[in-house]
């Protein structure tokens, strides 16, 4: 692992102290292989962890610009050298903290969680409550707004101590379902705090903390009357499903003897499922907001032991049902009652039913996970309707940033192609985006002492480093401004790829018009090293299409059903995140013909995922499969029949003419001597795949500088020494192989 040793000094930047964030010079990042907002580790006198992003441009190569608290973690004073390197941080499932016993008495678990979001930690780190990021109106944020409320203006200057985590060792980030709460030490302190001083445990206005049991238990479940921070008139996208809800609960809580007149049930209860982000809790207490809402929230209360989990459960659904009657609500159900049921689950279940049967109560659940939730949650007494809110599409997303930014001073934004370039983005990923493009308006307002604007240089800037929550878990290509246009020659395939990939997405009347399923995927294949891949980047990048890429080998795995579980996931996401391209690269290792591994039958039970995937009950829509390999004889032949990955694309190794084209486009970048023809260069490179013209150009360029460290440009005698070094990498035996089968498919 790459590690470098800078130079630790105090950031001076206002906007960063106490922030948990590491600022390094751009050329820094780039030899660590980092991206901003990445994790980073700092080893100094001790071990920590922290995000990274990019210092201002005057800053020096060699220095790390640290806020005081980092620092502090690091065990180092100014100026004194620091160890950096990239890290692997995992999401969080448990943080236990502890604060002064003001803070410990005052600030819920889910205010507390909601002030680190983000924030990457390891065990005796000190963390301040101060936001990660920075944006619009952060001072009227949630949890801002919550932290004034039930500490006062103390809560800016409070700082906390990480007192354990889950998974060990660490480092970890928090997460939106990260359980956040205080430590068995902390809990001893608040217990004392409450029985000596119980009027120091504030409430906030319109709300009551039901739970009494313990920092554990605080915030987990929660009383508000009528106040939701949206009206249902600014639900964006989702107007249908409020209206329905609406109307279920209006019937349910409101005119129950009309049921009950026609021999139904009153009760009702709702799981309300869509993608991760998408707003499903904002959408129930919007639609709820008439009413009381009791809520419970999962992660807090699914991380405690199963004692305090039930009793949890017993709490809310008594308060819901003895008062005036409402809506429990339960967020992140998967959490609380996942698919492997536990015992203590059955008796969480009663109590749920127990809600249900109580008159004017009504149930809603929400969950990102449908799949992983206890299947006897959808009994018909319990959650006997299900509410699915979709991911938003480019109409819908531009309506959201138009909401986003409506109170944020701005000049000309063209939000139409931003929406267009954010397929699977939902509501919180392009609520990370305007914050990330405020931060950069904010830091080039405070460079250039101007007034603050928000540009559209600053939201395309942003694209880069946001990365939506659809493709977690998943490559990402490197697609960047890439289209069919920076593809040399391929005239053919770039028109096949084209008319399998884009018109469909972009002209499905057309297909309903003349009565024909588009095709469901397209298989590219020819010798190693002729632009493959490079061509699914063009062509994502041309379609502004999401994308979910997979190495054949690395959906494998030996646990019996993990890997047929990894298959659905893939498709899932992609059906989440849709218009979107699954790119299977080596899909002989993935799909080979069934019946002649010796994996104990993994391969085989794959290829039936894959096949039961492309044409299986729940049909692929705006989603295109396309796999790659040098070897597609070994590919099984049901996955290239009619309907799956039907449209076979050659990509033949590079002639002349294609030769040439693909020097002029990885040469415009290089300053060539006129000495250098390039026409004549194409000619004499026979047998050079794409990536052997590329890496030709390359190491000409190194030979320059090892010519001279200040060439100003690369000479003919440079390119004759990089064609000592640089040999085709083509097998004329291969390539032969694959032009025989591009005929016999023909």
């Amino acid at each position: 692992m790459a590690e470098l040793s800078l130079t630790a000094r105090l950031n001076p930047s206002a906007a960063d102290a106490r922030r948990g964030v590491v600022r390094l010079h751009p050329e820094t990042l780039t030899a660590l292989g980092l991206r901003e907002w990445d994790g980073i580790a700092l080893i100094g006198a001790r071990r920590t962890a922290a995000v990274v992003a990019k210092a201002p441009a005057d800053s020096p190569p060699g220095v790390a610009l640290l806020d005081d608290v980092t620092l502090s973690n690091v065990g180092l004073r100014e100026n004194a050298a620091v160890t950096v390197a990239p890290v692997t941080v995992f999401g969080a499932k448990q943080i236990s903290l502890s604060g002064s016993a003001h803070a410990m008495g005052s600030i819920a678990a889910a205010t507390l969680r909601q002030a680190l979001l983000g924030k990457v930690v390891t065990v005796g780190d000190t963390v301040s409550l101060l936001p990660r990021d920075l944006g619009p109106d952060i001072s009227s944020s949630a949890a801002t707004q919550a932290l004034s409320r039930a500490f006062g203006i103390a809560w800016t200057t409070e700082l906390l101590t990480v007192t354990a985590i889950e998974p060990m060792p660490g480092p970890v980030s928090v997460q939106p379902n990260s359980a956040v709460g205080w430590g068995a030490g902390a809990a001893a302190i608040l217990h004392a705090v409450a029985r000596d001083a119980p009027q120091t445990l504030p409430s906030e206005p319109g709300q009551h903390w039901v739970s009494e049991s313990g920092p554990a238990e605080l915030g987990a479940v929660k009383v508000s009357s009528g106040s939701a921070p949206i009206q249902v008139e600014d639900l964006t996208g989702v107007q249908t499903q409020a209206g329905k809800l609406a109307e279920w609960l209006s019937l349910a809580l409101d005119e129950p003897e009309l049921l009950k007149t026609l021999g139904a049930p009153a009760h009702l209860g709702v799981l309300i499922t869509g993608p991760a982000g998408v707003g499903k809790a904002t959408f129930a207490k919007a639609v709820a907001a008439p009413r009381r809402v009791v809520e419970l929230d999962g992660p807090s209360v699914g991380a405690t032991e199963s004692g305090t989990r039930l009793r949890e459960v017993a709490e809310a659904v008594a308060d819901v049902a003895t008062g005036q009657g409402g809506v429990l609500l339960i967020t992140d159900l998967d959490a609380l009652l996942p698919a492997e049921a536990e015992p203590v689950a059955t008796l969480i279940l009663d109590q749920l039913r127990a809600a249900v049967r109580a008159p004017c109560v009504a149930l809603l659940a929400t969950t990102a996970h449908p799949t992983q939730v206890d299947s006897r949650l959808r009994a018909p007494d319990l959650c006997d309707r299900e509410l699915a809110l979709p991911l938003p599409t480019a109409a819908i997303r531009r309506a959201l940033l138009e909401q986003l930014l409506r109170r944020v001073p701005a000049g000309e934004l063209d939000l139409d192609v931003v929406a267009s370039r954010t397929p699977g983005f939902v509501v919180a990923d392009l609520s990370a985006l305007c914050r990330e493009a405020a931060v950069r308006a904010a830091g080039r307002a405070s460079r250039e002492h101007s007034e603050p604007a928000l540009v559209q240089d600053d939201l395309i800037g942003a694209l880069d480093v946001i990365r939506p929550l659809s493709r977690s878990g998943t490559e990402e290509l490197a697609i960047g401004s890439l289209d069919l246009d920076d593809v040399g020659d391929m005239v053919e395939t770039k028109q096949a790829l084209t008319e399998t990939v884009l018109w469909p997405l972009r002209h499905p009347d057309s297909f309903a018009r003349l009565g024909v399923e588009p095709p469901r995927g397209v298989l590219l294949y020819g010798p190693p090293g002729c632009g493959k891949t490079f061509l699914v980047r063009a062509l994502a990048g041309t379609g502004q299409l999401s994308v979910h890429a997979v190495k054949g080998a690395e959906l494998m795995d030996k646990w019996v059903g993990s890997s047929e579980r990894a298959v659905r996931e893939l498709f899932q996401r992609a059906r989440d995140s849709a218009p979107s391209l699954i790119f299977l690269d080596e899909v002989d290792a993935l799909a080979p013909r069934r019946g002649q591994s010796s994996d104990s039958g993994v391969s085989d039970r794959v290829v039936a995922a894959l096949l039961t995937e492309l044409d299986g009950v729940e049909p692929l829509r705006d989603v295109v499969v396309v796999g790659a390999t040098n070897r597609p004889e070994l590919i099984d032949p049901a996955l290239l029949r009619p309907g799956r990955l039907d449209r076979l694309v050659f990509v033949p190794p590079p002639d002349g003419p294609a030769r040439l084209e693909i020097l002029r486009t990885a040469g415009r970048s290089v300053p060539l001597a006129e000495d250098v023809d390039l026409a004549v260069l194409a000619e004499d490179l026979d047998g050079y795949s794409a990536a052997d013209c590329a890496a030709l150009l390359r190491e000409a360029a190194l030979s320059a500088l090892r010519r001279d460290m200040a060439a100003a440009d690369v000479t003919a005698d440079d390119v004759a020494a990089a064609r000592a070094t640089v040999k085709p990498s083509l097998d004329p035996a291969q390539v032969e192989s694959l032009r025989r089968y591009a005929e016999s498919r023909s």
